[in-house]
């Protein structure tokens, strides 16, 4: 079967045909870094980590951009709320999001830029916008003219003129009145007092977030892309706004592949922090989920449908892990991923080898069927299952099972587990290892509130280098606070 991707674009399963032969770009729309991350986001991130290493694994030489959204309007409400800065809420989040992508075993990126670091690509495009007369400025503000763009909603199938007639009747903001049409979106924000500004021939201001994705974009891979990936979430309007701003300024296709992912809910309902209902990824480690039980639990459905989070749902994945586990403890790789799609070869075409081509053959097949992960996890499971009595004799004591494992047929079996589990991304885990990074050595509760406390009356006093030094220090010891409306601080074991 021929390697095959429903196209959010077209709305239908295609070929997957790289521009380059042999060669792949792809770029991740990143997180906003105001915050830690989200089981939203270890969704996304894993599914987009599982087509990165099985491209690779079939040969292709991957080149995978994901970005950095560090400016943003939560961004800087969060600085406002905890009294620091942009670049503080940012770095301290970019590393926190690191940390909890490599506790998932997903792959770094090639490149990740920053919207700060790609200021003059920005500015450059919006320029060429505006002498396209695609682009507009106001007060200060620049727009893009969505009427420019005949084909402006093809991504989401939205028609600009049902969209207007069911906003008529609307009382307009002060922004909406210098708009030329409703929907016109900002590419570059006027300053604000107190807020951090960048220079630009329109005045001092900020990058919208749309223009900064098509920025980076061109910048780190060009005009063209083969794959943009994302979050259903961001189909409209930031992944259609996208396509408009960057097919405007270059009249060439950003992407001949769109990927999205289905969202997450909890119990039934759709995650979010209104509900009561949000989970970071830091917290559910945090609680004793192992990453490769959360990590088994996404795979197990496929990437575009609603993934239901429940903890019957999870107590399941930890019981199919704990097996699998048992059975990757025999690799000799541990789950890692060869670099290409090229067979393991039987030592004298052992007993079952035939087998075994025929399930690496199955996987293949559902791969290449629009990452069926969940299909090829059912091969993972019938290659490990007499691995995994082998596991439980050998734990026994079982002395014919030590003999057995070092069988020709036993050992292939076992290498063809691993590298199947690494293009998935799985690897054994030591049941001696904790399932986070965090630790129950540090200072006790009551000290944390207390440095809260003091920290809280800095705060109230407008000391805020001594309240920043008091998050500092805890951090230092693994204690990160977290900041919310109304005055509260939380705080997690790091």
């Amino acid at each position: 079967m021929t390697l095959r991707f429903t196209n959010t674009l077209t709305r239908r399963i295609e070929p997957f045909e790289p521009l380059v032969p042999g060669q792949v770009g792809i770029y991740c729309c990143g997180v906003t870094v105001y915050d830690l991350c989200h089981l939203g986001h270890a969704r996304s991130y894993i599914n987009w980590d599982v087509l990165r290493r099985y491209l690779i694994w079939r040969g292709y030489a991957v080149t995978f951009v994901q970005n950095f959204t560090d400016i943003d309007d939560k961004i800087l409400k969060r600085a406002a709320d905890e009294g620091s800065t942009m670049e503080t809420v940012s770095e301290r989040n970019i590393e926190a999001f690191f940390t909890d992508m490599d506790a998932l075993n997903i792959l770094r990126a090639d490149r990740m830029p920053r919207a700060t670091r790609c200021l003059d690509g920005i500015r450059a495009l919006i320029g060429e916008l505006e002498a396209k007369g695609a682009a507009y400025s106001a007060d200060g503000d620049v727009y893009f003219a969505v009427m420019k763009r005949p084909d402006y909603g093809k991504l989401s199938g939205r028609d600009l003129a049902e969209q207007q007639q069911g906003a008529s009747g609307r009382t307009a903001t002060t922004e909406e009145a210098r708009k030329q049409h409703p929907f016109d979106f900002a590419l570059w924000k006027g300053a604000k007092p107190g807020e951090p500004s960048f220079d630009s021939p329109w005045g001092p201001g900020r990058p919208g977030w749309h223009i900064e994705c098509s920025a980076m974009v061109r910048e780190e891979l060009g005009e063209t892309i083969d794959i943009h990936l994302g979050g259903a979430d961001l189909v409209f309007p930031h992944h259609e706004n996208e396509i408009a701003q960057s097919e405007a300024a270059t009249g060439k296709t950003l992407a001949s592949t769109w990927l999205h992912n289905g969202m997450v809910n909890v119990d039934g309902e759709k995650m979010s922090k209104s509900l009561g209902n949000f989970t970071t990824i830091r917290a559910l480690l945090d609680s004793g989920v192992s990453p490769m039980t959360l990590r088994l639990f996404v795979l197990q459905a496929h990437y575009r449908k609603p993934l239901d989070f429940t903890a019957e749902a999870l107590d399941a994945a930890a019981t199919g892990w704990k097996g699998l586990n048992s059975a990757l403890g025999l690799t000799t790789e541990e789950g890692s991923t060869p670099s290409t799609g090229e067979a393991i070869q039987a030592q004298g075409e052992p007993e079952g080898s035939a087998e075994l081509a025929e399930m690496r053959e199955r996987f293949i097949a559902a791969m290449d069927d629009d990452l069926n992960t969940s299909a090829a996890l059912a091969v993972l499971f019938e290659l490990a299952k007499p691995l995994r009595a082998l596991a439980n004799r050998l734990e026994r004591g079982d002395a014919a099972a030590a003999a057995e494992l070092q069988t020709p047929q036993i050992q292939q079996r076992a290498a063809v587990l691993g590298e199947l589990a690494g293009v998935l991304g799985l690897k054994q885990e030591s049941a001696a290892t904790p399932a986070s990074s965090s630790t129950a050595s540090g200072p006790t509760e009551a000290e944390i509130e207390a440095q809260i406390e003091q920290r809280r009356a800095a705060k109230s006093a407008k000391d805020f280098a001594t309240a920043d030094q008091i998050r500092a220090q805890l951090l230092d010891v693994g204690i990160e606070l977290i900041d919310k409306p109304g005055g509260v601080t939380d705080w997690i074991r790091r």
